[in-house]
C-alpha cells in the first residue's frame, strides 16, 4: 500500500439565519376605504403590481372638476385674449383709453397664469387619483395583509398594509467561534490547508 498525498474537504457546519435582501412596507399615500385586495398572502408579487384598491369616486370627481376648471380657464383666456386685441386697436385709434387697454392686456395675462394653476391642479388630481391603486414597489414575497376590504386608511400612516420580502437574493448570516476562525487561518497560512 502507497501512502500518497490527495486533497480532503474541511466541512463544517455552522448556525445561522437567513434574511430578505429587502423589506418593502406597504403604505397608502391617499385617504379612503379599501375596496378590493388583489393579491394571496404569500405569494409572489411583481413591483408594480396593484395590491389594494382604494375607493376611487372623491378622487375621480376632484380630476374631473380640475379638468373642468382647465377647460373653463382656457375659453376665458381666449376671450381675455380677443379683448386685448381689440382694445389694442381701439387704443391705436384713441377710441378708447390706454388705461382700458392695459387693463385687458394685464386680465389676458391674468387668465394665462389661470390656466397653468389649473394645469398643476390637474396633474395634482391625476396623481392622488393614481395613488388610489396600491402597487407593490419591489419584486418580492407578501406577508400577511393587516388591513381587508373596507377598512379606512390613511395618508401616510405608521401601519404597514403589508409587508413585501424580496428572497432573490437573500442574507445568510452565520456565526462562527472566534477560535475556530483562527485555526482555520493558521493552517491556512502554515500551508496544512
Amino acid at each position: 500500500m502507497t501512502v500518497q498525498e490527495e486533497p480532503i474537504i474541511l466541512t463544517q457546519e455552522l448556525p445561522g439565519r437567513i434574511s430578505a435582501f429587502r423589506v418593502a412596507e406597504v403604505r397608502p399615500q391617499v385617504n379612503g376605504i379599501i375596496q378590493t385586495r388583489f393579491f394571496e398572502e404569500g405569494a409572489d408579487v411583481q413591483a408594480g403590481q396593484v395590491l389594494y384598491q382604494i375607493d376611487p369616486a372623491l378622487y375621480q370627481t376632484a380630476y374631473n372638476n380640475a379638468k373642468a376648471n382647465l377647460a373653463r380657464a382656457k375659453a376665458t383666456e381666449e376671450t381675455a385674449r380677443l379683448l386685448a386685441e381689440r382694445y389694442t386697436e381701439l387704443a391705436r385709434s384713441n377710441a378708447i383709453s390706454l388705461q382700458e387697454r392695459d387693463d385687458a392686456i394685464a386680465a389676458h395675462k391674468q387668465n394665462k397664469a389661470e390656466i397653468e394653476a389649473h394645469k398643476e391642479a390637474l396633474a395634482t388630481a391625476a396623481i392622488n387619483l393614481g395613488y388610489t391603486q396600491i402597487v407593490a414597489p419591489v419584486s418580492g414575497r407578501i406577508g400577511h395583509s393587516f388591513v381587508s376590504e373596507g377598512a379606512l386608511v390613511t395618508q401616510n400612516q405608521a401601519q404597514a398594509l403589508a409587508k413585501i420580502q424580496q428572497i432573490s437574493p437573500m442574507y445568510v448570516d452565520v456565526t462562527q467561534s472566534s477560535n475556530e476562525l483562527l485555526k482555520l487561518k493558521r493552517a491556512q497560512a502554515s500551508g496544512a490547508l
